[in-house]
């Protein structure tokens, strides 16, 4: 018990080692200050770059909107059903053409895609039939631009109005941007008749492939959406607009909700570029950055090397100890129903009474044929015992070994006798005969 009590207290001294070392040595990261420069636009986030108010404000509107944290080719295959894919600013992983292949093809056979950002990848921007879709005017926020602070963000920006009435600009009377948004650029690659609609000659309705432009100034478009495959593609040039420090002035929250939530059906988030997929361990993003983890490691690390260390023999082999757990009485009670069914109570009488006269004669320091008198008057001087109880119950087990009948009680009370008398003199048969087994082997 000693032994263990040391091992207990090393490992918790060692643990307690352990924990104030990995204490000492951490050094706390400092949490990154929000800038335009290098925004975080996931909808987890809560600070001035962030979406989380807009994804709050549609899940708490009753629209069905989701986080999504898988690769893009799940699109093709998840049977989520979404129906709109938005996608915000510039992404913490970013976007390469073979992520953009299956989004594409998913807004091709009647998927939405929302893309709100100031420059985004080209390859997400495919021709439109003769239309070539780009970006300009867009200006990189250098210096210490707090987005937090709306009039800096919005600095020699006035705000601008639709451009005609659609589902997009409905109850919008003006939104304002900041001063780094871009704005689109329709290039026709060849003269085409911009018309929205045409109608062939079986009278099939075409949509025309030339962008709709919903808000704009005089720089240029601000909103932009058109048709891909069965599909469209929208554009929005500015994420300030929908981010958590600029999605309060004019009408800026209308216009998210409208352009987001205009087509019925399931809206994803996608947080998968954001460094939020499910790729990652949660637990351990959880703690990230936390001494936690190494400590859990370690701690692990000494687990396994206790258990090795263990595990492994110190020494010669030692025989397991044999520990007798039978009660005084279990050989009785088994033997006495044997004996019951088989009537052969002189049997049981005469093993046991034979190994008893054999100590009770060495006791007495007689021969083992000696008269049952003799040995009991020796045993009764050396002892407590009644010499005359002794040697009647010597003599009722003799007389029963010699076929005199008697029941299974008696019997059971012959052999109590006996085990009294041995316990009464100490003579611990049992205990003899385990030392002497262990001894043999």
């Amino acid at each position: 018990m000693r032994q263990r009590l040391t091992i207990i207290l090393t490992v918790i001294v060692i643990l307690g080692a352990l924990v104030v070392l990995n204490t000492i040595t951490y050094v706390k990261k400092e949490k990154p200050v929000d800038t335009e420069m290098a925004p975080n636009r996931s909808t987890y986030h809560s600070g001035p770059t962030g979406t989380r108010a807009l994804y709050d404000f549609l899940s708490e509107s009753g629209f069905r909107v989701i986080r999504w944290r898988e690769s893009p080719d799940r699109l093709l295959t998840s049977g989520a059903n979404i129906r709109t894919l938005v996608i915000v600013g510039s992404t913490q992983l970013p976007f390469s053409e073979e992520h953009a292949e299956p989004i594409l093809t998913w807004v091709e056979r009647g998927g939405r895609l929302i893309l709100i950002d100031r420059d985004p990848p080209s390859f997400l921007l495919p021709r439109s039939g003769d239309w070539l879709i780009n970006m300009k005017g867009y200006r990189f926020p250098f210096g210490d631009v707090d987005p937090a602070d709306p009039k800096v963000m919005t600095q020699t920006v006035s705000a601008i109005q639709p451009v005609q009435p659609t589902i997009f600009t409905q109850n919008i009377q003006a939104v304002l941007p900041s001063q780094f948004a871009a704005r689109v650029r329709i290039t026709p690659t060849k003269p085409v008749a911009g018309v929205e609609e045409t109608h062939s000659e079986e009278g099939e309705t075409k949509i025309s492939p030339a962008p709709v432009v919903h808000v704009a100034d005089e720089q240029g478009a601000l909103l932009v959406d058109y048709p891909h495959g069965a599909g469209r593609i929208v554009i929005l040039s500015d994420p300030y607009i929908v981010a958590n420090g600029g999605i309060e002035l004019r009408d800026n929250l209308q216009l998210a909700v409208n352009t987001i939530a205009s087509v019925d059906g399931l809206i994803a988030f996608d947080e998968y570029h954001q460094g939020r997929g499910v790729t990652k361990n949660a637990l351990a993003t959880y703690f990230a950055g936390t001494p936690v983890l190494p400590i859990a490691a370690q701690i692990v690390l000494m687990i396994l090397l206790i258990l090795w260390t263990r595990g492994r023999r110190f020494g010669r082999a030692l025989p397991l100890t044999q520990v007798d757990r039978r009660s005084s009485l279990e050989f009785v009670a088994s033997m006495a129903e044997l004996q019951e069914r088989s009537r052969a109570f002189d049997l049981a009488i005469e093993n046991i009474y034979s190994r008893t006269r054999r100590v009770l004669a060495r006791h007495a320091g007689v021969d083992y044929n000696s008269p049952r008198s003799l040995i009991a008057n020796r045993v009764a001087s050396r002892s407590s015992l009644d010499a005359q109880k002794l040697d009647t119950l010597m003599r009722q087990c003799e007389e029963t070994i010699n076929g005199a009948t008697i029941s299974w009680r008696q019997a059971i009370d012959l052999v109590r006798r006996l085990r009294e008398v041995e316990q009464t003199l100490g003579l611990g048969m049992r205990m003899r005969e385990s030392k002497q087994a262990a001894e043999t082997i």
